[in-house]
Protein backbone atom coordinates (compact mmCIF):
# COMPACT_ATOMS: atom_id res chain seq x y z
CA UNK A 1 0.00 0.00 0.00
CA UNK A 2 1.45 3.37 -1.05
CA UNK A 3 0.92 5.96 1.67
CA UNK A 4 1.33 9.72 1.28
CA UNK A 5 4.40 11.26 2.85
CA UNK A 6 3.95 11.85 6.59
CA UNK A 7 3.70 15.22 8.28
CA UNK A 8 6.07 16.08 11.11
CA UNK A 9 5.76 17.58 14.58
CA UNK A 10 8.88 18.86 16.35
CA UNK A 11 9.15 17.74 19.97
CA UNK A 12 11.79 19.08 22.33
CA UNK A 13 14.10 22.04 21.94
CA UNK A 14 17.72 22.67 21.00
CA UNK A 15 19.86 19.58 20.66
CA UNK A 16 17.01 17.46 22.09
CA UNK A 17 14.58 18.43 19.31
CA UNK A 18 13.37 15.64 17.03
CA UNK A 19 10.86 15.58 14.20
CA UNK A 20 8.09 13.06 14.80
CA UNK A 21 6.34 11.62 11.75
CA UNK A 22 2.56 11.32 11.85
CA UNK A 23 -0.46 10.60 9.68
CA UNK A 24 -4.10 11.45 10.28
CA UNK A 25 -7.44 10.18 9.02
CA UNK A 26 -9.97 13.02 9.30
CA UNK A 27 -13.32 12.23 10.84
CA UNK A 28 -15.56 12.71 13.82
CA UNK A 29 -14.14 12.61 17.32
CA UNK A 30 -12.92 11.59 19.74
CA UNK A 31 -9.70 11.01 17.83
CA UNK A 32 -8.32 7.48 18.06
CA UNK A 33 -4.58 7.73 18.76
CA UNK A 34 -2.33 4.76 18.00
CA UNK A 35 0.58 4.20 20.42
CA UNK A 36 2.86 1.54 18.98
CA UNK A 37 5.19 -0.92 20.61
CA UNK A 38 8.93 -1.19 21.14
CA UNK A 39 10.70 -1.15 17.75
CA UNK A 40 7.38 -1.12 15.84
CA UNK A 41 6.10 1.61 13.54
CA UNK A 42 2.89 3.13 12.25
CA UNK A 43 2.88 0.97 9.11
CA UNK A 44 2.33 -2.21 11.14
CA UNK A 45 -0.64 -4.49 10.59
CA UNK A 46 -2.78 -3.24 13.46
CA UNK A 47 -2.08 0.44 12.80
CA UNK A 48 -2.93 0.02 9.12
CA UNK A 49 -6.09 -1.89 10.01
CA UNK A 50 -7.24 0.85 12.38
CA UNK A 51 -6.53 3.52 9.77
CA UNK A 52 -8.72 1.63 7.29
CA UNK A 53 -11.38 1.11 9.97
CA UNK A 54 -11.40 4.83 10.78
CA UNK A 55 -11.70 5.81 7.11
CA UNK A 56 -14.49 3.28 6.60
CA UNK A 57 -16.50 4.42 9.61
CA UNK A 58 -15.84 8.17 9.50
CA UNK A 59 -13.82 8.27 12.72
CA UNK A 60 -10.78 10.49 13.32
CA UNK A 61 -7.50 8.59 13.67
CA UNK A 62 -3.92 9.69 14.38
CA UNK A 63 -0.81 7.52 14.28
CA UNK A 64 2.86 8.38 14.62
CA UNK A 65 6.33 6.91 15.05
CA UNK A 66 8.41 7.44 18.18
CA UNK A 67 11.87 8.92 17.61
CA UNK A 68 14.24 6.28 16.27
CA UNK A 69 11.28 4.33 14.89
CA UNK A 70 9.86 4.18 11.38
CA UNK A 71 9.86 7.52 9.60
CA UNK A 72 10.64 9.73 12.60
CA UNK A 73 14.03 11.27 13.17
CA UNK A 74 16.43 10.19 15.86
CA UNK A 75 18.63 7.32 16.97
CA UNK A 76 16.75 4.36 18.44
CA UNK A 77 19.49 3.84 21.03
CA UNK A 78 18.88 7.34 22.39
CA UNK A 79 15.32 6.32 23.15
CA UNK A 80 13.94 5.92 26.65
CA UNK A 81 10.47 5.52 28.10
CA UNK A 82 10.51 9.17 29.21
CA UNK A 83 11.56 10.38 25.76
CA UNK A 84 8.94 8.35 23.94
CA UNK A 85 6.25 9.31 26.46
CA UNK A 86 7.10 12.99 25.91
CA UNK A 87 6.61 12.51 22.17
CA UNK A 88 3.37 10.62 22.70
CA UNK A 89 2.06 13.33 25.03
CA UNK A 90 2.77 15.97 22.37
CA UNK A 91 0.93 13.95 19.73
CA UNK A 92 -2.01 13.28 22.06
CA UNK A 93 -2.29 17.01 22.80
CA UNK A 94 -2.18 17.63 19.04
CA UNK A 95 -5.01 15.10 18.53
CA UNK A 96 -7.62 17.21 20.28
CA UNK A 97 -9.73 16.84 23.45
CA UNK A 98 -10.20 13.53 25.20
CA UNK A 99 -8.92 11.09 22.56
CA UNK A 100 -9.18 7.32 22.69
CA UNK A 101 -5.71 5.89 23.38
CA UNK A 102 -4.97 2.57 21.70
CA UNK A 103 -1.67 1.21 22.99
CA UNK A 104 0.10 -1.95 21.86
CA UNK A 105 2.69 -3.64 24.10
CA UNK A 106 5.05 -0.82 25.18
CA UNK A 107 2.37 1.55 23.90
CA UNK A 108 0.19 0.37 26.78
CA UNK A 109 2.79 1.65 29.24
CA UNK A 110 3.13 4.88 27.28
CA UNK A 111 -0.67 5.33 27.33
CA UNK A 112 -0.74 5.07 31.13
CA UNK A 113 2.06 7.63 31.46
CA UNK A 114 0.47 10.03 28.97
CA UNK A 115 -2.89 9.86 30.77
CA UNK A 116 -1.18 11.28 33.87
CA UNK A 117 -0.12 14.35 31.90
CA UNK A 118 -3.46 15.12 30.25
CA UNK A 119 -5.54 18.07 31.44
CA UNK A 120 -8.66 15.91 31.02
CA UNK A 121 -8.64 12.11 31.01
CA UNK A 122 -8.92 10.16 27.78
CA UNK A 123 -12.34 9.05 26.60
CA UNK A 124 -11.12 5.45 26.91
CA UNK A 125 -8.14 3.16 26.45
CA UNK A 126 -7.83 -0.02 24.43
CA UNK A 127 -4.62 -1.83 25.34
CA UNK A 128 -3.24 -4.76 23.35
CA UNK A 129 -0.85 -7.02 25.26
CA UNK A 130 0.01 -4.04 27.49
CA UNK A 131 3.55 -4.10 28.86
CA UNK A 132 3.81 -1.52 31.66
CA UNK A 133 7.12 -1.73 33.54
CA UNK A 134 8.41 -4.28 30.99
CA UNK A 135 12.04 -3.16 31.25
CA UNK A 136 12.13 -3.93 34.96
CA UNK A 137 9.51 -6.67 35.41
CA UNK A 138 9.82 -8.66 32.19
CA UNK A 139 13.26 -7.89 30.73
CA UNK A 140 15.67 -7.42 33.61
CA UNK A 141 14.79 -10.60 35.58
CA UNK A 142 15.16 -12.67 32.39
CA UNK A 143 18.73 -11.48 31.73
CA UNK A 144 21.71 -13.47 32.92
CA UNK A 145 24.26 -11.84 35.20
CA UNK A 146 26.62 -11.62 32.23
CA UNK A 147 24.05 -9.76 30.15
CA UNK A 148 23.27 -7.41 33.05
CA UNK A 149 26.97 -6.62 33.46
CA UNK A 150 27.31 -5.96 29.74
CA UNK A 151 24.43 -3.50 29.81
CA UNK A 152 25.66 -1.68 32.90
CA UNK A 153 29.36 -1.57 31.96
CA UNK A 154 29.28 -1.28 28.17
CA UNK A 155 25.99 0.63 28.03
CA UNK A 156 24.21 -1.68 25.58
CA UNK A 157 23.49 -5.29 24.66
CA UNK A 158 22.02 -6.62 21.44
CA UNK A 159 19.05 -8.80 22.31
CA UNK A 160 18.05 -11.48 19.76
CA UNK A 161 14.48 -11.02 18.52
CA UNK A 162 11.97 -13.15 16.67
CA UNK A 163 10.70 -9.94 15.04
CA UNK A 164 14.02 -8.48 13.81
CA UNK A 165 16.95 -10.47 12.44
CA UNK A 166 19.32 -7.71 13.57
CA UNK A 167 18.17 -7.93 17.17
CA UNK A 168 17.13 -5.13 19.52
CA UNK A 169 19.73 -2.98 21.31
CA UNK A 170 18.93 -2.76 25.01
CA UNK A 171 20.68 0.20 26.59
CA UNK A 172 21.58 1.08 30.14
CA UNK A 173 19.68 4.36 29.66
CA UNK A 174 16.52 2.45 28.73
CA UNK A 175 16.74 0.24 31.83
CA UNK A 176 17.55 3.05 34.25
CA UNK A 177 14.94 5.39 32.84
CA UNK A 178 12.37 2.60 32.95
CA UNK A 179 12.89 2.40 36.71
CA UNK A 180 11.89 6.05 36.99
CA UNK A 181 8.60 5.40 35.20
CA UNK A 182 7.24 2.29 36.92
CA UNK A 183 3.46 2.29 37.36
CA UNK A 184 2.57 -1.09 38.86
CA UNK A 185 3.85 -0.37 42.37
CA UNK A 186 0.50 1.11 43.41
CA UNK A 187 -2.93 1.89 42.07
CA UNK A 188 -3.06 2.82 38.38
CA UNK A 189 -5.29 5.83 37.73
CA UNK A 190 -6.58 6.18 34.17
CA UNK A 191 -9.70 8.27 34.68
CA UNK A 192 -11.43 6.34 31.93
CA UNK A 193 -12.71 2.87 31.00
CA UNK A 194 -10.07 0.41 29.81
CA UNK A 195 -10.39 -2.62 27.54
CA UNK A 196 -7.42 -5.02 27.52
CA UNK A 197 -6.90 -7.54 24.70
CA UNK A 198 -4.39 -10.23 25.63
CA UNK A 199 -3.21 -13.44 24.03
CA UNK A 200 -2.73 -16.38 26.38
CA UNK A 201 0.05 -17.79 24.17
CA UNK A 202 1.99 -14.52 24.24
CA UNK A 203 5.70 -15.37 24.75
CA UNK A 204 6.71 -11.75 25.40
CA UNK A 205 4.04 -10.40 27.74
CA UNK A 206 2.48 -13.18 29.84
CA UNK A 207 -1.29 -12.96 30.20
CA UNK A 208 -0.88 -12.76 33.97
CA UNK A 209 0.89 -9.43 33.46
CA UNK A 210 -2.28 -8.09 31.85
CA UNK A 211 -4.31 -9.40 34.77
CA UNK A 212 -1.95 -7.66 37.22
CA UNK A 213 -2.56 -4.39 35.40
CA UNK A 214 -6.31 -4.98 35.54
CA UNK A 215 -6.04 -5.51 39.30
CA UNK A 216 -4.06 -2.29 39.72
CA UNK A 217 -6.70 -0.25 37.86
CA UNK A 218 -8.94 -0.26 40.91
CA UNK A 219 -11.10 2.82 40.36
CA UNK A 220 -11.96 2.62 36.66
CA UNK A 221 -13.95 0.13 34.61
CA UNK A 222 -11.80 -2.61 33.11
CA UNK A 223 -12.75 -5.29 30.61
CA UNK A 224 -10.21 -8.02 29.83
CA UNK A 225 -10.53 -10.17 26.73
CA UNK A 226 -8.25 -13.22 26.86
CA UNK A 227 -7.59 -14.85 23.49
CA UNK A 228 -6.74 -18.45 24.33
CA UNK A 229 -4.58 -19.13 21.26
CA UNK A 230 -3.45 -15.53 20.78
CA UNK A 231 0.21 -14.54 20.45
CA UNK A 232 1.86 -11.20 21.23
CA UNK A 233 0.99 -9.45 18.01
CA UNK A 234 -2.72 -10.31 17.89
CA UNK A 235 -2.71 -9.47 14.18
CA UNK A 236 -4.80 -12.27 12.71
CA UNK A 237 -8.10 -11.41 11.05
CA UNK A 238 -10.08 -12.50 14.10
CA UNK A 239 -7.78 -10.48 16.37
CA UNK A 240 -8.17 -7.38 14.22
CA UNK A 241 -11.95 -7.83 14.32
CA UNK A 242 -11.83 -7.91 18.14
CA UNK A 243 -9.69 -4.76 18.15
CA UNK A 244 -12.04 -2.91 15.83
CA UNK A 245 -15.04 -3.95 17.92
CA UNK A 246 -13.37 -2.73 21.11
CA UNK A 247 -12.46 0.62 19.54
CA UNK A 248 -15.90 1.07 17.97
CA UNK A 249 -17.53 0.59 21.36
CA UNK A 250 -15.70 3.60 22.87
CA UNK A 251 -14.97 5.90 19.90
CA UNK A 252 -18.54 6.97 19.19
Amino acid sequence: MNLPEPDFLTVGTGSAARRIAWRRVPGRGPTIVWLGGFKSDMKGTKAEALAAFAARTGRAFLRFDYSGHGESEGDFEMGTISRWAEEAAAMVAFAGPRPVLVGSSMGGWIALLVARLMASPPTAMVLIAPAPDFTEVLMWPSFSEEVRRTIMIEGRWLRPSAYDAGGYPITRALIEDGRRNLVLGGLVETGCPVHILQGMEDPDVPWRHAMLLAEKIARDDVVVTLVKDGDHRLSRDADIARLEEAVAAVAR
